[in-house]
């Protein structure tokens, strides 16, 4: 061990205690008025007391540890050292002949004391060096209130006691009934996490801290909207692991977001057969630079592909994604390419140079309004021919699997989107063969913070100071992270045989007039402040989506946010007749775009979601 000038200051430390704790004892001995004879006992016999205790700390190894640390086990080796002295210290004044008159009451009292004092002063230390006293110390720190009593906010408590970053917790909520009333670094149990009003107000709170990072979502969405409720500031804390690890500090407590509260369970992921799929392989993705194609790159990219081909329309966002993915992965060879899915000449020359064996095809026109009038004959080219196109280079260049990106808005479509991505579907279908490319569809419904979704567009109206605008009150979405559906795609990418179509488990549907209320909440306003006002539904769009047709069931799968939808499929008859429209030199209007898709979805319903 080495003896730094610390070692040494912790040894004259605990000779400073012993020599106390022996004449305390001495003096409690007789009621703080020793007699003269006593006194001299008791300052001759601290030449043998003292060393004697001082070797035996030693040995028992009490000044390898770190004070700021002290714990349960330092003060067990306290115990055990103070304890192994007191049995010797009678011993030794007996074979040496110690003529000193040694009470046995004192022989009592000196342990007791020196536990007391030793103990006591490292855990002082450790108190101070964590700022345990920080509404006195910082009193313009503000209080706050820890929902959880469990390993995270255990953690948390001991981050703030070393660094408060001007808070101190007055109190924990759990709903566990044998926390209730307990202690946890100090800090009691008030009451469980319904509690949480009534408590922030007794204890003059308004700020709360999520300490459940485990917890499932349903609870963490309960708890944040009682708090909102109550109009607290809540914010949360990293994940456990996170926090343990030192990826990251208290100082990255942050207010809640919405994918907090809108995600759900991690994603179980087949990662063997998702080396054997993507590890060493090229992979092509179109739409690289769209919201689900770049994050399909970046989980794409943890498994070593040999090669990512990156097909973007968009040159700022293939610039984008060209830039961050060496930064993130550096040595896995980028391939950026410029291209319109619908330019067949070109997506052939692409896949002949590449040779991809996985593509996943995620170029699309996904904005309902945009698409519904005007643009109806664009999107239903971009959609469907443009599937058609890749898939066809696929096909003809040897590609083992072909993974189209679908949408919930093709069941029942009430919208020209809709429609065309049911056409996509059943173009992959009509184009599978028994042999060569297996063809995939994964239809799933909202991702949050993806581009043309509601959230950013309320967050900047809420910045703006409102008001929010909200279609109808009673308009439902699914909602799932962007990661969450990218690793879901790829997970149905690796278990599809061929002409499936996958339905992700999107979870519960969400009212999208409480999810502008909770957002306002959480921004620390009320709807007093910032109102919400219903626009009417816009064109093609409709207030309950769905995730199968009527007409269609599903089937399970190994996995179980994954089922495998039995719909209608076609023929490559049908895909012939499709293509040769598609493909032709006019140009056809918005009435005859709608007839037509009509008469190839019967499902498809113009009219229904305009009422």
């Amino acid at each position: 061990m080495n003896f730094s000038p610390r070692t040494l200051a912790i040894i004259l430390h605990d000779i400073l205690v012993a020599t106390l704790a022996w004449l305390a004892a001495y003096w409690l001995r007789f009621n703080l008025s020793m007699p003269p004879e006593y006194q001299a006992a008791a300052l001759s016999t601290l030449a043998w007391v003292v060393p004697l205790q001082a070797v035996v700390f030693w040995r028992f190894g009490l000044y390898r540890g770190l004070w700021r640390f002290a714990s349960l086990p330092d003060l067990k080796r306290i115990v055990l050292a103070v304890g192994l002295a007191a049995l010797l210290i009678p011993l030794v004044l007996v074979l040496f002949r110690v003529s000193a008159v040694v009470p046995r009451s004192v022989l009592i009292l000196d342990p007791l004391l020196l536990v007391v004092l030793m103990g006591g002063s490292r855990l002082a230390y450790r108190a101070w060096k964590e700022h345990r006293l920080a509404s006195v110390l910082h009193p313009d720190s503000k209080p706050v209130l820890v929902a959880g009593a469990g390993s995270a906010a255990d953690f948390l408590l001991r981050e703030l006691a070393r660094n408060p970053a001007g808070f101190h917790v007055v109190g924990l909520l759990d709903d566990s009934r044998d926390k209730q009333g307990r202690l946890v670094q100090g800090i009691p149990v008030l009451g469980v996490l319904d509690d949480v009003a009534a408590v922030a107000k007794k204890m003059e709170v308004d700020d709360i801290v999520l300490a459940l990072p485990s917890a499932a979502h349903e609870v963490r969405r309960r708890i944040t909207q009682a708090c909102a409720d109550a109009g607290l500031n809540v914010m949360t804390i990293p994940s456990l692991e996170d926090l343990v690890a030192g990826r990251v500090s208290v100082a990255s407590l942050r207010r809640v977001e919405l994918d907090d509260l809108l995600g759900r369970d991690p994603v179980q992921l087949d990662d063997s057969g998702l080396h054997q799929l993507l590890t060493g392989q090229v992979v092509m993705v179109t739409g690289a630079g769209g919201s689900i194609g770049s994050e399909l790159c970046r989980q794409i990219a943890r498994y070593a592909p040999a090669k990512l081909v990156l097909f973007e329309q968009s040159e700022l966002a293939l610039y984008a994604m060209e830039q961050e993915l060496p930064q993130r992965y550096p040595g896995m060879q980028i391939v950026p390419v410029i291209g319109d899915a619908k330019n067949a000449a070109w997506v052939n020359q692409v896949m002949a140079a590449q040779r991809p064996s996985v593509v996943f095809h995620a170029a699309a026109y996904k904005h309902v309004p945009l698409m519904e009038n005007a643009n109806a004959w664009e999107a239903v080219r971009n959609n469907v021919l443009g599937t058609q196109v890749v898939a066809a280079a696929a096909q003809a260049h040897g590609v083992g699997k072909f993974v189209m990106i679908s949408t919930d808005k093709a069941v029942n479509p009430t919208n020209v989107m809709g429609a065309t991505k049911r056409l996509a579907e059943m173009t992959c279908q009509a184009m599978q063969q028994a042999s060569g490319t297996r063809f995939v569809s994964v239809r799933f419904g909202n991702v949050l913070g993806s581009s043309g979704s509601v959230i950013p567009k309320f967050q900047k109206q809420i910045e703006a100071g409102g008001p929010v605008t909200v279609t109808h009150p009673d308009i439902t979405r699914y909602f799932m992270s962007i990661p969450e559906a990218a690793q879901l795609v790829l997970q149905a990418g690796l278990m599809g045989e061929g002409g499936e179509i996958f339905v992700l488990d999107m979870g519960e549907p969400v009212k999208i007039a409480e999810l502008a209320k909770l957002m306002i909440r959480l921004s620390g306003a009320d709807e007093s402040q910032i109102r919400i006002d219903y626009t009417g539904l816009r064109p093609g769009e409709k207030l309950y989506e769905e995730l199968l047709a009527d007409d269609e069931s599903t089937l399970p799968t190994p996995h179980p946010k994954l089922r495998v939808a039995q719909a209608r499929a076609a023929d490559a008859a049908w895909l012939a007749v499709c293509m040769a429209w598609l493909d032709g030199n006019g140009l056809h209007d918005e009435a005859t775009v709608k007839r037509q898709l009509k008469a190839w979805v019967p499902e498809y319903q113009p009219e229904s979601g305009m009422s």
